[in-house]
């Protein structure tokens, strides 16, 4: 199955891009994608761990499944003050 990907800030500039299709078995879920993109991008290991999920729009568990055409986004930590 196909899924898009997106991301922002720190992980954007980490990945070189700011969305990418993957491809994942059937009945995968995020932690599938989560190893997937590491291999493609090392530089996302250590900051997927501190991310946000979401799917499709809406804030999702870690371990969340997917399907076919679903949009992951990794949402790194907002600091400020």
């Amino acid at each position: 199955m196909r899924v898009t990907v997106r991301y922002f800030a720190s992980l954007r500039e980490a990945a070189g891009v700011g969305e990418e299709a993957l491809a994942l078995p059937m009945g995968g879920g995020v932690p599938e994608a989560r190893a997937l993109l590491v291999a493609r991008h090392p530089a996302l290991a250590r900051l997927l761990p501190a991310c946000a999920v979401a799917v499709n729009r809406a804030y999702a568990p870690t371990d969340a499944p997917l399907t076919e055409g679903d949009e992951l986004a990794f949402i790194p930590p907002v600091g400020g003050g």
